[in-house]
This record gives C-alpha cells, sequence and structure tokens, in this order.
C-alpha cells in the first residue's frame, strides 16, 4: 500500500513539473521525452529506492569492509554474483559517514581556480547522482545496457553522470573534449550509443554529424544556457526527485567502453564490467595510491582518458575524497598553487606534468599537506624523479596499466624504488616476459609484457574488443594476454620498460596512432605518402615526426609555410593534439619487400640521434 501511494505522490510531483512554466519552454520534443520516462520512473518505485526512509541496517567498521573489497580485488575471495558501485560502495560509505565513521571531509571537492567550488559529502553525492540518474532513465528513457556518450571537461556533472549511469545500468563511453566531427561521428556509430552528454564547445560538432548516427535519441547540453534540440540537463536536474531505484547490475554487466587510440587502423572499443573497474582498483587504491578515509586525491588528467576513471575507482572504496581542478589549461604554476592553497594529500599526474614542475623553483611554494605523489601514463625519466625528490623531499611512484587492464606494475608506497624501473607485477596479475611463441623468459631477457589468463582470467579484465573478435583473439598468445608493450625483470622482479610492439605514440599522456595522423595528412594535395613517428622531446618526452614525400607539384614550394600549411591541415582534420611538431620532407620511405613502410628505422633513427 505504502509503495501504491508513494508512487502516485511521484507522479503528481512530476506531472506538476511537467506543467510548470520551465519545462512548457522546453517545447514538445521535452515533453515527449517527459512523458516517455514518466511511466518508467513510476513503475521502478515499486521496487523500492536507494535511499529510502526506514531503519538503516547494522553497519560493520569501515575497515573490515574496504578489508573484504580488498581481498576480492587481490583475487582472494570470490565475486559476487551481483554488484553495483553506487549501491555497494558509495551507498555504503553514506551510511558509515552518517554513523560517524569517516572523517568530516568531502567526498568530492572541485574547484575552478577562480573562487568558486563544489563539495559533496557521499551522502549528498548519492542524492545528487539519484536526481541525475531520474533524468536518464526518466526523461532519456535509458534502460540498463544502453549506451551513453559522456564528452566533458573537468566539470563536476562528468563524476555526477559517471554515478548516474551505474544506478541505471547504463554503460557510458567517456570521450575528450577535442574530439573532432570524424571523431565523434565514428564514436557514436560504431557504440550505437543512444544519448549524448556535452556542453556547448562540442554541441555544434554533435549537431552536424547527429543525422549520420540513427541511435542517437537523446542529447543533454551541460550549459546554463539552452540549445535548440538539446535538453537542458541542470534544468532537469534541479526538478529532479531524489528517490530513485538502483539497477541490479551483475558483476559481469557491463560498466564502461573506452575508445582505444586506433594504432593500426579504426579505433577499438574496449569493454569493462561492473566489477572489473567498480572492485578491480580497490588494492592499487590502497597499495599504491596508499589511499585512507582521510585523504584528499588529485588526478590532473582529462576526463576522456582510462586514468579519470581509475581515480574514481580507487579513491571512493577507500573512503577517500577526490579533488577536482577545472584546469582549462596545463599551467606548472597553477598546480603548484594549488597544491599550496588545498589540503591535497595524493597526487597523480603524467610524467610530463612533472617535467613541467621541475622547471619552476619548487622551493617558493610550501606543500604542507602533500605526502605522497604517483606518476603514470608513460614512462618516467630518472632525471625527473630524482630533481622532484629532491626539491620537495618527495618520492615518485610510477605505476603502469591500460585501458584493458588496472594497474599491471607499480611501485607501492614504503617499497624500494628502482630508478627508471616501473615496479613489480600489482596483483591479482601474473605478470611475465614472454617470447614470440609464448613461453616466460628468464630475467634479463627482452620480450613481451604479459598477463597470464589460463587457467583462470583475471576478473579485473576487459572484457573483450566489442564487436571485433579478430582483434580480441590476436590479443592473446598461449597461455597470455600481450600487452603490446616490450621490457624485461630483473632477478628482483621489477620491470623495466623497453618500447612498444606497435607504433603507438604517447605525447604528454595522450595516445597517439600514427595511421589516424598519416590518414589526415593524405587528405592534403602536397602528400603523396607519409611516415608517422614517436621524436624525443625534453618537455612532453616525445611528439608525433612526419616523414613526407610531396607530390612533384609541392616540391618546389617553401619548407617553411609548408610544413605550417600542412599542420594546421592536420589540426582541422582530426583532433588537434595529434597534428605531427616535427615534420621532415624526404625522397623516399624505408620500406619492406612487400612495399610495406618501415616506421621502425624511421623510429629508431630519431631516437638514436
Amino acid at each position: 500500500m505504502f509503495t501504491g501511494i508513494k508512487a502516485c505522490l511521484q507522479l503528481k510531483q512530476l506531472l506538476d513539473i511537467l506543467c510548470s512554466p520551465r519545462v512548457q519552454k522546453q517545447g514538445r520534443s521535452s515533453m515527449r521525452l517527459w512523458l516517455r520516462g514518466l511511466v518508467l520512473q513510476v513503475l521502478r518505485s515499486a521496487r523500492g529506492t536507494c535511499g529510502s526512509p526506514g531503519q538503516p541496517p547494522t553497519l560493520p567498521a569501515p575497515q573490515k569492509v574496504v578489508a573484504t573489497w580488498e581481498a576480492i580485488s587481490l583475487g582472494r575471495r570470490p565475486v559476487p554474483e551481483y554488484f553495483n558501485f553506487a549501491h555497494d560502495v558509495l551507498d555504503m560509505w553514506s551510511q558509515l559517514e552518517k554513523a560517524g565513521h569517516r572523517p568530516p571531509i568531502p567526498a568530492f571537492w572541485w574547484v575552478d581556480g577562480m573562487g568558486a567550488e563544489v563539495k559533496w559529502s557521499f551522502e549528498e553525492l548519492g542524492e545528487q547522482s539519484r536526481k541525475a540518474a531520474n533524468v536518464l532513465g526518466g526523461v532519456c528513457g535509458l534502460q540498463p545496457g544502453d549506451r551513453v556518450m559522456l564528452v566533458l571537461p573537468r566539470l563536476p556533472e562528468w563524476w555526477l553522470v559517471s554515478v548516474a549511469c551505474m544506478r541505471t545500468g547504463a554503460v557510458m563511453i567517456p570521450g575528450i573534449s577535442q574530439l573532432t566531427e570524424k571523431d565523434l561521428r565514428f564514436r557514436l556509430q560504431a557504440s550505437k550509443a543512444k544519448c549524448i552528454i556535452t556542453n556547448d564547445s562540442t554541441a555544434p560538432q554533435v549537431d552536424a554529424i547527429s543525422a549520420d548516427c540513427p541511435s542517437l535519441q537523446t542529447k543533454l547540453l551541460v550549459s546554463d544556457s539552452s540549445r535548440p534540440s538539446w535538453v537542458n540537463f541542470r534544468e532537469l536536474l534541479r526538478e529532479a526527485s531524489t528517490e530513485h531505484s538502483c539497477a541490479r547490475t551483475k558483476s559481469q554487466d557491463p560498466l564502461a567502453i573506452y575508445f582505444t587510440s586506433g594504432t593500426t587502423g579504426n579505433p577499438k572499443m574496449v569493454e569493462h564490467t561492473q566489477a572489473s573497474y567498480g572492485l578491480g582498483f580497490v588494492a592499487s587504491g590502497r597499495r599504491w595510491v596508499a589511499l585512507t578515509e582521510s585523504d584528499i586525491f588529485w588526478n590532473t588528467t582529462d576526463t576522456g582518458w582510462v586514468k579519470a576513471a581509475w581515480t574514481l575507482f580507487s579513491a571512493w572504496p577507500n573512503g577517500s575524497c577526490t579533488f577536482v581542478h577545472k584546469l582549462p589549461q596545463v599551467d606548472a604554476k597553477t598546480i603548484l598553487n594549488t597544491l599550496s592553497r588545498f589540503p591535497i594529500t595524493t597526487l597523480c599526474c603524467v610524467p610530463t606534468i612533472f617535467r613541467l614542475l621541475v622547471q619552476e623553483d619548487l622551493t617558493r611554494y610550501q606543500f604542507q599537506s602533500l605526502k605522497h605523489c604517483l606518476a603514470g601514463g608513460e614512462a618516467l625519466n630518472p632525471d625527473v624523479r630524482e630533481k622532484w625528490k629532491s626539491q620537495t623531499g618527495l618520492e615518485l611512484h610510477e605505476g603502469y596499466g591500460q585501458s584493458e587492464t588496472v594497474v599491471i606494475c607499480a611501485n607501492p608506497k614504503g617499497s624500494k624504488i628502482k630508478s627508471g624501473s616501473m615496479g613489480t607485477a600489482s596483483p591479482p596479475y601474473d605478470v611475465q616476459i614472454v617470447d614470440d611463441e609464448g613461453n616466460v623468459l628468464p630475467p634479463g631477457g627482452e620480450g613481451d609484457i604479459a598477463i597470464r589468463v589460463r587457467p583462470t582470467r583475471p576478473f579485473c579484465f576487459f572484457s573483450c574488443y566489442l564487436d571485433n573478435p579478430e582483434k580480441t583473439a590476436a590479443s592473446e598468445r598461449g597461455d597470455f594476454y600481450i600487452t603490446g608493450d616490450r621490457a624485461h625483470v630483473d632477478k628482483d622482479g621489477y620491470f623495466w620498460f623497453m618500447g612498444r610492439n606497435d607504433d603507438v605514440i604517447i605525447s604528454s599522456s595522450y595516445r597517439i596512432g600514427p595511421i589516424e595522423v598519416e590518414s589526415a595528412l593524405a587528405e592534403h594535395p602536397a602528400v603523396l605518402e607519409s611516415a608517422v613517428v614517436s621524436s624525443p622531446d625534453p618537455t612532453r618526452g616525445e611528439v608525433v615526426k612526419a616523414f613526407i614525400v610531396l607530390s612533384p607539384a609541392y616540391s618546389s614550394r617553401d619548407p617553411e609555410t609548408l610544413t605550417w600549411e600542412l599542420q594546421e591541415h592536420v589540426k582541422r582534420v582530426t583532433a588537434p593534439y595529434k597534428y605531427p611538431r616535427k615534420v621532415e620532407f624526404v625522397s623516399e620511405l624505408p620500406k619492406t619487400v612487400s612495399g610495406k613502410i618501415q616506421r621502425s628505422k624511421l623510429r629508431r633513427q630519431e631516437w638514436e640521434k
């Protein structure tokens, strides 16, 4: 009886909202979306709601809760059949927080650098994310398993929508804000996403290609203004109910899809499950990131990269605060001033940013709360590590992983660090160096970094490359998953990165596939053929370099003018960060007998200079 009364009251509340002037202004299209969602939302309420009033269950101590999750993460306890990060982790911490089992620090803390701040406790995060879930499940009509593309800069709504997707069972597909029309079209078509959530800067590109994406049904705009054919997320959020029935997801149900960098063709879709990410980072969050419920963790990464999710799934299971700076541009002084002003205890950056930081006079800054620093996303130069440590007294703990995995190797806090090493294997992975036949090599032998997946595949692993069974099968060799990176391991179990099997370029933590850049160059009439490789750079680690054979009609053009023209062309055709910062015009490219370009020769030539 109570559920029926509550459903009727909820229906009346929604109808009142529907008739309000604010909603009337959104027009008939939005009206239909609301009506479609009404029935779904009311029917779901019959199952009970997350955060419903009533007597809370007896709560265990936080240490016991985290220890249980950590044991699962380490492979020492079985993965539960059902798991939902929002319900089982965030709502648990909300109860622990209300019971006084957590220090009075936010669960989420966002600043824009100009005085604006957003602070949410776990309870407030739960309330706001339930409202966001009602927008997704009600207005957008999203069902468990439906895919949502999320393209936002470092705004609070990115974290809010990420949690809302978990509550509804929708699958989030993060993307960086620099995606072009071509990038967006490919991702929307390949993923068959039903909804996209973005802001004013990306909305025009979406409008330009949305007619080519038949699966796309709803466009949500995170903005204080309106746009034709878009539904305003912030307005709907203000009006949404805080009551929501959390989807009952299985551990193996999909949680997120990430697109790879497309090193040998179009980007591939990497699928992760509710458990692979939701529980897979607990152990590394405890050991490598060394987080507790008293810590405030700042990871400066872009929201479109997997490291943003790594932070979320490392910090919140351990009861820590996730700190975010809007950081529209990466600026060393802004980062250093933020570390001085706010009580940040843990910092994670790509090595490129640490290279920028150590060029500043660090003695001018006082990091009173900072106690643990991490680097990942690309190889850490030993010189940067030594400079950071000598000026701050803090060690840099390097970690290594991929979109397909959680943390593979790391230097945990308190362990011995060998400068230049990625550290030791991170449980539950059995990491080995193997040869071309899949045989384990002895210490000192260079080979492929591999993770054992037989007879038992670790749960904290990607499900597959969606719609690409050939690539999924090709990623395994014998009993191992092959990362595509090469290294050797010493007698103490420390791994030493040697290079990559593929031709991917990692510049300032951005993974760039040469095929994408070469394809963009090929669209310019001046380019007969090209080869793109990495080239060393003192600031970015490595940058994109293009070797170009010119068409006869352009062979007499001024090289500097033509270089600039080609760079601008690439910026327009693909994401701006992919453009070749170095260009060399050559008469021919090295090729194999079968006519394939030998990028490895060009890359070796660059790095041996």
